[in-house]
């Protein structure tokens, strides 16, 4: 699977919780929506910790000059 964009994993990951909220679903189906819901959790801390990386690393280059 190619990697999913930040807004791809934010989306399914709120489809995937509100799926868990709404309930009517079996465990072993709970369990592999938390699973999945991790997955895309995961992502979504990656690109964020790069967004992050980025920005730190154009203010120390503003700071410097």
């Amino acid at each position: 699977m190619a990697q999913l964009s930040y807004e791809q994993a934010r989306d399914e990951l709120a489809n995937v919780v509100a799926t868990l909220e709404a309930g009517g679903v079996g465990l072993e189906e709970s369990l592999k929506l938390w699973e999945r819901g991790e997955e895309l959790a995961a992502i979504c801390q990656h690109w964020l910790d790069g967004a992050r990386a980025k920005l730190e690393a154009a203010k120390s280059q503003v700071e410097a000059e």
